[in-house]
C-alpha cells in the first residue's frame, strides 16, 4: 500500500467575496477525493484538467459556479465520470475529439457538435456525449421515435431522429441516456416479431376458413384490442392454403382454430340458399350450371380413368334455382361441388363500380346573307323580273290591281235606274306577296313605268350549349335526350271505296341526345361507347318536316377523371348567285339596275368534351350529388336576388338546403302529444290576458 499523502489549495482573493474554493484531496498515484465549494467552473474545469493530464477547451458561455463534494476516494475513471456528472447538472457537456482533446460546451450545443459515433458493442458510459445509430427490425421507427423522443431532454443535448427508407433510430446524448433508450428499442423491437404460419387445408376450402375467421377477429378489433395482437389472415386459393401473420400466440390460437375447421364433410348432398347482395340470382343461374356441368364432366372423367375408384359411383346430380322475389339462389349439390360454386358466387356478388359521365355540347352557328336586285315593269307590256332573294314584280303587280277600288255606276233600264256602289278591292293577293318581302323595299311609279328596289342583309349567330350529366352502373348503357318528337308521314290509304282516307304517322326524336355505354378497365381507365347527335327541323317538303342532323358515333379509352374531345368543323358553305338582263346588266354602274345579286354564308361547328369519373364508393357519389345540387340552388338563390321584372317584392322558389339524413315522420302519440303542447302554450297566453 501506498503512502497518502495531502495537499490543501487556497484560491486567490480574485474570485470574489465570499468565493472562496476549496479542492482538497487525498490522491495517490491513481485515487482522488474531490470537494469544491463556491469555486468558479472555470478553475473547477482548469483543475480538473491538470489532475487527468487532459488538454481541455472551454466554451466562452461556461460561466458559473459549482459546489459539490464527494466523500469517498475515486479512480481515475470515477474521477473522469465525476467531472462529466457535474458539467451535465450545470447544463454543460464534454465532446471528445479524435485527438483527445476535450471541449466543453453547452449541452444544447453538444449535438451539432464533432460527438463519436459508437458502435453497440462500445463501452460508453456515464454522461459522455455520444452518438449511436440502432437498426430496428420488427417496427416502424416512424411510430417508435415520438415514444423515445419523451425519454430525452430536447431542448438540451438529446435527440431522436428516424430514417423510414433504412427504418434506423439514430439517437444523441449521454452514454447512460442513450444506452437506456437501445435497452427500450430492443424490448419494443420483440414484441413486434411477427413471422408467418402456411397451412395447408386438406378438405376445408381456404377462402371460406378466412371469412369465417376475418369476422372472428372483426369483432375482437372492436374491443379495443392492439393491433400487433390480431393476426392478419389471407387464402391462397391456388394451393388451399391459410398464410397467418402475427404475434406467436397469435398465430397458435389461428393455427389451432383452423385446424379444428379443416374437418372432413360428410359426403350426402346438401342444399343452401344464398342471398345476393348485388348480383342478380336469374343472371347467375346460367354461370353456375356451367360450371356445376364442367365440375361434374371433370369427376367422371376421373372416375373413368380410376375404374371402380368410390367417387364413381356417386351421384353428381346439381340443381340450382332462383328464387326473384327475394333475389336468391337455392343450390342443392355435393360438398366438394357446393364449395366450388360458394367460391364462384362470392366473387361475382360483388359491388360494381358506378360510372359518372358528364358532357358540355357546344354548337356554334354563323350565317350571314345579302340580296340586292332592281326590277322594272310597264302597263303597256315588258317587265324584268328575278327571283334570287328578291319578291317577283309580278306578283306585287298583280296583288296592287287587285286593291284597286272599283267605282260604282249608274245603269238606266227599261225596269228603271240602277245604282251600282263602289265596290272595295281585294288586298289579299297584294299581303300574301308583301309578305315575302325582308330588309327594305322601294317602289316608284311614273306615267307608264314602275320599278321596285328591295335590298336585305341577314346575320344571325346561334349557340347550343347542354350539359348532361349521367350516372350509370358499369357496363350498362344509359341515355340522355332533350327534345320533341316530330310527325313525319309514313303511309297514306285511299280508304274503303276511295273515301275518308287516312295517314299513317310516325314520330322522330329529335333534339340533343346522348347514349354512353361505360366499361370499367383494370386500373383507372375507363372504355366509353359513345353515340352524340344534335338534330332539329329545318324547314318542309310538301308538308313533311326536313331534319337536319349531327351525329358522332366513337369508341374511347380515357383514364379517370380525364376530359376527352370529340367533333369538330361540320361544315361552311359560301353561295353567290347573279341574276340580269343580258348586256344591260353588264354595263359599269348603270347594269346595277338591271341586275339581282344575292350571296349567303353558312359555317357550323360541333364541339362534344365528355369526363368519365369512377365512383366506387356511396362517399363519392353523396359528393357529386350534393355538388350539382347545390349549383341548382345557387342559380335559383340569384335569380331570387335579381329578383321578377315589374313584380317587385315577388319571392322566387328555391331548394332547401342539401340534408342526405332520412327525416322519419313522427308517430302518432307524437303527433297528438306535440298538437297537446301547441294547444297548452295557446291557452296559457289567453289566461294571462284575461287576469
Amino acid at each position: 500500500m501506498k503512502s497518502v499523502t495531502s495537499s490543501r489549495l487556497h484560491i486567490s482573493r480574485w474570485f470574489g467575496v465570499g468565493a472562496i474554493a476549496l479542492l482538497s484531496f487525498f490522491a495517490t498515484a491513481t485515487e482522488y477525493q474531490p470537494n469544491f465549494k463556491g469555486t468558479d467552473i472555470n478553475e473547477f474545469i482548469n483543475i480538473v484538467g491538470k489532475n487527468l493530464n487532459k488538454t481541455i477547451i472551454v466554451d466562452p458561455q461556461v460561466r458559473g459556479r459549482i459546489n459539490v463534494r464527494s466523500y469517498e476516494m475515486l479512480n481515475e475513471k470515477q474521477y473522469y465520470q465525476f467531472f462529466l456528472n457535474v458539467l451535465e447538472v450545470y447544463d454543460f457537456s464534454v465532446v471528445e475529439m479524435k485527438s483527445g482533446v476535450l471541449k466543453v460546451v453547452r449541452q444544447k450545443d453538444a449535438k451539432t457538435s464533432n460527438i463519436p459515433v459508437v458502435s453497440d458493442n462500445a463501452g460508453a458510459i456515464g454522461d459522455e456525449m455520444v452518438t449511436r445509430v440502432v437498426q430496428v427490425k420488427n417496427v416502424s421507427v416512424r411510430e417508435l421515435a415520438p415514444l423515445l423522443r419523451q425519454f430525452v431532454d430536447q431542448s438540451g443535448g438529446g435527440s431522436v431522429v428516424n430514417y423510414d427508407p433504412s427504418n434506423v433510430i439514430m439517437m444523441t446524448g449521454q452514454a447512460e441516456t442513450v444506452n437506456r433508450l437501445v435497452d427500450i428499442i430492443s424490448r419494443v423491437d420483440k414484441a413486434g416479431d411477427q413471422d408467418l404460419e402456411i397451412i395447408k387445408l386438406s378438405y376445408a376450402s381456404s377462402a371460406e376458413v378466412v371469412r369465417i375467421l376475418e369476422n372472428i377477429y372483426k369483432n375482437q378489433g372492436k374491443a379495443e384490442q392492439p393491433e400487433f395482437l390480431i393476426p392478419k389472415i389471407v387464402a391462397d386459393e391456388r394451393t388451399n392454403s391459410v398464410i397467418v401473420s402475427g404475434e406467436r400466440q397469435a398465430r397458435e390460437r389461428v393455427v389451432a382454430l383452423v385446424q379444428r375447421l379443416d374437418a372432413e364433410l360428410e359426403s350426402q348432398g346438401n342444399t343452401r340458399v344464398y342471398y345476393l347482395k348485388y348480383a342478380k340470382a336469374e343472371d347467375l343461374v346460367k354461370v353456375l350450371q356451367g360450371v356445376s356441368a364442367t365440375i361434374a364432366a371433370e369427376v367422371q372423367g376421373a372416375a373413368t380413368q380410376a375404374q371402380g375408384a368410390r367417387a364413381g359411383g356417386k351421384s353428381r346430380d346439381v340443381s340450382i334455382e332462383a328464387h326473384a322475389e327475394s333475389n336468391s339462389l337455392v343450390i342443392t349439390a355435393q360438398p366438394d361441388v357446393m364449395r366450388s360454386l360458394e367460391d364462384v358466387i362470392r366473387q361475382v356478388d360483388i359491388r360494381r363500380a358506378q360510372v359518372l359521365v358528364e358532357a358540355i355540347i357546344v354548337e356554334v352557328a354563323d350565317n350571314a346573307g345579302a340580296n340586292l336586285g332592281v326590277q322594272w315593269i310597264s302597263a303597256t307590256g315588258g317587265l324584268t323580273q328575278f327571283n334570287n332573294g328578291v319578291v317577283p314584280v309580278s306578283a306585287i303587280a298583280a296583288g296592287a290591281a287587285a286593291a284597286r277600288t272599283v267605282k260604282g255606276n249608274t245603269v238606266t233600264t227599261e225596269n228603271g235606274t240602277t245604282v251600282n256602289p263602289d265596290q272595295n278591292g281585294d288586298y289579299t293577293k297584294l299581303g300574301e306577296a308583301l309578305g315575302g318581302v325582308t330588309g327594305m323595299m322601294l317602289g316608284v311609279v311614273k306615267n307608264d313605268w314602275g320599278a321596285i328596289l328591295q335590298a336585305v342583309t341577314t346575320d344571325s349567330n346561334s349557340n347550343i350549349l347542354a350539359t348532361p350529366s349521367l350516372t350509370t352502373l358499369d357496363n350498362q348503357e344509359s341515355s340522355f335526350i332533350v327534345g320533341e318528337e316530330v310527325p313525319v308521314k309514313t303511309t297514306t290509304s285511299p280508304g274503303s271505296g276511295g273515301t275518308n282516307p287516312f295517314t299513317t304517322l310516325d314520330r322522330i326524336e329529335v333534339g340533343i341526345k346522348l347514349k354512353v355505354t361505360p366499361q370499367i378497365n383494370e386500373g383507372n381507365a375507363v372504355k366509353l361507347t359513345i353515340e352524340q347527335e344534335v338534330s332539329g327541323r329545318n324547314g318542309d317538303i310538301e308538308g313533311n318536316p326536313i331534319i337536319a342532323k349531327r351525329e358522332i358515333k366513337t369508341t374511347v379509352l380515357a383514364d379517370n377523371g380525364a376530359t376527352v374531345v370529340l367533333g369538330g368543323l361540320i361544315d361552311e358553305d359560301v353561295q353567290q348567285s347573279e341574276s340580269k338582263v343580258p348586256l344591260l346588266g353588264d354595263i359599269p354602274v348603270l347594269g346595277a339596275l338591271f341586275r339581282s345579286t344575292s350571296s349567303s354564308k353558312r359555317k357550323r361547328n360541333l364541339m362534344i368534351f365528355i369526363r368519365a369519373t369512377i365512383m366506387r364508393d356511396d362517399g363519392l357519389l353523396s359528393e357529386v350529388s350534393q355538388r350539382k345540387y347545390n349549383y341548382v340552388r345557387a342559380q335559383q338563390l340569384a335569380q331570387g336576388e335579381k329578383g321578377i321584372n315589374l313584380m317587385p317584392g315577388a319571392e322566387t322558389p328555391a331548394m332547401p338546403e342539401f340534408d342526405d339524413t332520412l327525416i322519419i315522420p313522427p308517430t302518432f302519440d307524437e303527433y297528438l302529444q306535440k298538437k297537446e303542447n301547441q294547444d297548452k302554450d295557446v291557452v296559457k297566453p289567453a289566461e294571462q290576458e284575461t287576469n
